[in-house]
């Protein structure tokens, strides 16, 4: 479900940049359709330059930018988003479509709950907006409030088409209890309506991949993630749940070759490194420090949202355990999905200290969650405690 939230890869908030002089390279474009994409955008912002009171043409830039940001993994593109709606974005109340898109990219740098309070605002006003129901549905799941992510599901059972309520409905129900049923249900609603739209396609499909995964249905998942794959549209989410898929089996050298020039993207350089470690690949030291640098960066500016991929980076790749696990439960605060509780678990059983991981094992009582790696990891843990 987190596929249709912009925060799924790590990023932060990336202000506007205006150069000194004329002269200076602000960004190579890409070849192919991302970089015709760019050259329209720069069209784009080049008019709403003229004419920034424009509401139409901001959240128009906007959007784009919003979409670019996530298929690209480039934070900047988010700030880019943000200057667009410069005029309204101070507002407490701006326009419906503002409300909206600010609660998407607040959401993207973690500021859940000012994101709540956007899409709250929405839905009192235009309670039939049915991506702000599906919006809100991701954030709340984000922040592990399971409840209200469910309850703001049920709208879309009107408001949308069945496989987008399928899927919301499913993306909760699979983190309580109900990972099979879960599966089924969604896998027959894809069946029965297989979407047309590339973007929507992808989603349900990298849904199914993970839900088959946490149920230990290894070519399940690798047949749903294989078709998601071949949708010829560019999605950081879906690669890096992918390379976790990979390395989870110990085929590293598929990794690097389905990595190999992303380096640019924080969570997709992290996999990369653990791949490279693996094999001693030439490149693991270069790798492994430009990406300890750009998390010193990170802090620096007192950005949290890499933390979880930092955990990760901090224990796999340095053997820090403790390190590790105090970022894992930093991150624990701020987000409770499958993946966070698991760099948890991870961290608490490298380190020795099962009761630290006690929020994460409570959180799996409570939720009956069906996963396989979790329940390893959490027998391990419980096994240590006797």
């Amino acid at each position: 479900m987190v596929l249709l939230a912009l925060a799924v890869a790590p990023a932060a908030r990336a202000e506007p940049f205006v150069p000194a002089t004329d002269d200076v390279v602000l960004e190579t474009l890409p070849p192919g359709a991302a970089g015709s994409e760019l050259r329209e955008l720069r069209e784009l912002r080049a008019e709403l330059a003229k004419d920034p009171s424009n509401l139409e043409l901001a959240t128009r830039t906007a959007w784009r930018l919003v979409r670019l940001a996530r298929t690209e993994g480039d934070p900047r593109f988010s700030g880019y988003a943000e200057a667009a709606l410069a005029p309204w974005w101070p507002l407490e109340d701006p326009p419906a479509e503002v409300l909206l898109l600010r609660a998407t990219l607040r959401q993207h740098v973690h500021d859940f709950t000012a994101a709540i309070a956007d899409l709250d605002r929405l839905l009192e006003i235009h309670p039939e907006r049915a991506e702000a129901w599906l919006t809100r549905a991701v954030v709340l799941q984000v922040e592990g409030d399971l409840a209200g992510a469910r309850a703001s599901c049920e709208p879309l059972r009107l408001l949308a088409d069945n496989l987008t309520y399928v899927a919301c409905a499913t993306g909760v129900e699979s983190v309580r209890g109900e990972g099979e049923a879960s599966y089924q249900a969604l896998f027959e609603a894809f069946r029965a309506t297989p979407p047309k739209e590339p973007a929507k396609r992808q989603w349900v499909l990298t849904s199914l991949a993970e839900m088959a995964e946490r149920l230990g249905r290894d070519a399940a998942a690798e047949t749903h993630f294989a078709a998601a794959l071949a949708i010829d549209r560019r999605d950081v989410y879906l690669l890096a749940a992918y390379a976790d898929f990979l390395l989870d089996r110990d085929r590293s050298a598929e990794v690097l070759r389905r990595l190999d020039g992303e380096e640019r993207v924080d969570a997709l350089l992290e996999r990369l490194v653990e791949a490279e470690q693996r094999l001693g690949a030439p490149a693991f030291a270069a790798h492994t420090a430009s990406l300890d640098d750009r998390f010193a960066a990170a802090r620096r500016r007192g950005e949290t949202t890499h933390r979880g991929d930092e955990s990760r980076f901090r224990l796999r790749v340095q053997g820090r355990a403790g390190e590790a696990l105090r970022l894992a439960l930093a991150n624990w605060q701020a987000q409770r999905e499958p993946r966070d509780a698991r760099r948890v678990l991870e961290a608490a059983v490298a380190a020795g200290c099962p009761e630290a991981a006690r929020p994460v094992l409570d959180w799996l009582d409570e939720t009956e969650i069906e996963d396989v790696h979790l329940a390893a990891l959490a027998q391990r843990l419980e096994g240590g405690r006797s």
